[in-house]
């Protein structure tokens, strides 16, 4: 699992300008933004997304009563990073009490993130150069992209299928039902 956040004015990364001039690029001086949480099930390609207007801790706990929701009955194993919303004890004893067991992955490491890797397809192809009505489109726009993924192609963006991914080898330690 992991989040991202999406700006009303995403990243330029073309822009076509007269040789030998400077690119013009106007903005308002406002940028709103959203977060964007998401899960992806290794196994199924199955995902979880959610949205919210910032990425504290109680959003991080409303994500994880989405979790539970969508794996109902079932132990949850969730890998994460150690981002403050995720430490924090209110955090961790919710996680507890809905049979969410949380792993962290080692810090500074969002190579080994599956969900980092939907997120920069998905600024790729949704948020790099283009310019929405409003901030709440966007993240529609995104929530839709992310959804709309079939399994095989969402565990493909996330490198879970890779030959040699890392989770595997956890996996098979940590073997959970479907």
């Amino acid at each position: 699992m992991d989040s991202t956040v999406l700006r009303w004015f995403p990243p330029l990364r073309a822009a076509w300008a007269p040789v030998g001039k400077q690119a013009e690029v106007l903005i308002t001086g406002e940028n709103a933004k959203r977060t964007l949480w998401g899960a992806i099930n290794p196994r199924t390609g199955h995902r979880v997304v959610a949205t919210s207007q910032r990425g504290q801790q109680e959003d991080f706990m409303a994500f994880l009563r989405q979790l539970r929701l969508a794996y109902p009955g079932r132990p949850v194993l969730l890998l994460l990073d150690q981002a403050s919303c995720h430490t924090a004890q209110r955090s961790q004893a919710l996680a507890a009490r809905l049979d969410i067991h949380l792993l962290w992955l080692p810090k500074q490491r969002p190579e080994l993130n599956a969900m980092d890797h939907v997120w920069r397809a998905l600024k790729l192809h949704i948020s790099a150069n283009r310019q929405y009505p409003s901030v709440d489109d966007h993240i529609d726009a995104a929530v839709l992209w992310v959804l709309s993924l079939t399994p095989i192609q969402a565990l493909r963006k996330a490198g879970i299928l890779a030959e040699g991914f890392w989770l595997w080898d956890l996996l098979e330690n940590f073997w959970l039902p479907t």
